[in-house]
């Protein structure tokens, strides 16, 4: 097979990125400030203690008052099977904001371009990939400007249409993935190491682990049907192997397949692999070295309809002189993401809103129980000793780096 040029991927890939970005949610919303109102959905409220708003996980009043669901073992995988409930009555955690980096009145080091994703290390110092001016801002615990790394090019040290950052924690390195088949990294700081091809992979997203290896989800282009894989390669980039392979929004010609499934993944601390494909409601475990999954969790759901006002706002955005034939479901998927927290919890974002731009999240507890539901406005990055990570945006479409105090309610 011919290696297609950067060039024929970019004119080939224009329409399917256009595809993608008509049938998926945008990675932040534009959001409006609650300020001491009731969510507008049953199981969810917001509070404002001062100038702090406090997000209170507050569950159904028909929750059960112990944990309903099974678990169950099929063959070597262990199957956590979850009610329609959540397991607490109360509030299980209360987030207070704490710190704010950017928006309209941030200038020098503080400003963003445009803000892909950022990552945080164990001393708390966060590292924003600007992915408008190619760059990697870091910032210390307090907000305060540490350094900037990389900058826009195709040499050493320089970065192409960077796209996700993650440490390799035992090396210390940090890895940036660009849509340029390649990772760069560096020393934590700033210091560059190499560049590392992946060959024929384009990836669209990806991380590696503390091992070295490295997960993408890659964008497999046919003119009849393309598709998304994700894989786990090796440090010099070989396929170690393929774990799923899932239909893309874009069909043949000008055919848009709004609002369908997409794959998603997280690295989590111990090299565990956590995969979903939201065609149903499970997320799925794989160890760090066998490529197996060794863990599901699966819970009971009501789908969510897709609204006449969404499918408008996805025609609405089809650019001008571009045409696109939209294939709408009558439901959207079950969930559209999730992030981590270092105690092992998984927060799922689902298709319910909250008022003021806010998705409902399921919290799952290291066990994989179903234990409760929180309002979060998108994006979560993780929770991390104790503090909740996000990639927030406002109406005007300014993007903030937040952070937030976290309290548990419950063991």
């Amino acid at each position: 097979m011919n290696r297609p040029s950067l060039r024929s991927f970019i004119l080939i890939a224009a329409p399917l990125a256009l595809a993608a970005a008509l049938a998926t949610p945008l990675v932040a919303q534009n959001i409006e400030t609650i300020n001491g109102v009731r969510v507008g959905v049953s199981n969810v409220s917001v509070k404002t203690e001062g100038n702090t708003e406090v997000f209170a996980a507050a569950l159904t009043a028909s929750a059960q008052a112990q944990w309903k669901g099974t678990v169950v073992k099929e063959g070597d995988v262990t199957v956590v099977k979850n009610p329609k409930e959540p397991l607490s009555k109360t509030p299980i955690l209360e987030l207070k904001e704490d710190l704010s980096i950017g928006g309209p009145d941030a200038r020098g080091e503080d400003a963003f371009g445009q803000v892909r994703h950022f990552i945080v290390d164990d001393a708390g110092a966060i590292y924003v990939l600007d992915q408008q001016n190619a760059q990697i801002k870091v910032f210390d615990a307090s907000g305060k400007p540490l350094r900037t790394i990389g900058r826009k090019g195709q040499g050493p040290g320089e970065l192409e249409s960077p796209m996700t950052l993650s440490f390799n924690r035992t090396a210390g390195e940090l890895a940036v993935q660009q849509q340029t088949r390649r990772m760069t990294y560096f020393k934590m700081d700033g210091t560059f190491l190499r560049h590392q091809s992946l060959k024929d992979i384009m990836p669209l997203r990806g991380r590696v682990d503390s091992r070295g290896n490295i997960y993408v989800t890659e964008l497999i282009i046919d003119v009849d049907d393309s598709s998304y894989a994700t894989k786990k390669l090796a440090p010099d980039a070989s396929v170690l192997a393929v774990i799923g392979r899932t239909p893309a929004p874009a069909g043949r010609g000008s055919k848009v397949r709004a609002f369908l499934p997409i794959s998603y993944f997280q690295v989590d601390r111990s090299d565990n692999f956590i995969y979903g494909y939201p065609e149903t409601y499970e997320v799925q475990f794989y160890g760090p070295r066998d490529h197996k999954v060794f863990k599901k969790i699966v819970r009971e759901y009501d789908p969510v309809a897709v609204g006449a006002e969404e499918k408008a706002e996805r025609e609405k955005d089809v650019p001008p002189g571009m045409t696109a034939d939209f294939d709408f479901p009558k439901n959207h998927s079950a969930y559209t993401r999730f992030f981590l927290s270092d105690l092992g919890h998984l927060f799922v974002q689902t298709w319910e809103k909250a008022d003021g731009g806010r998705f409902i999240h399921d919290i799952f507890d290291a066990d994989g129980r179903f234990i409760g539901r929180v309002p979060l406005k998108p994006s979560g990055v993780e929770i991390l000793k104790g503090k909740y990570y996000a990639l927030e945006e406002d109406k005007d479409g300014y993007q903030y780096v937040k952070r937030y105090a976290v309290t548990w309610l419950v063991k």
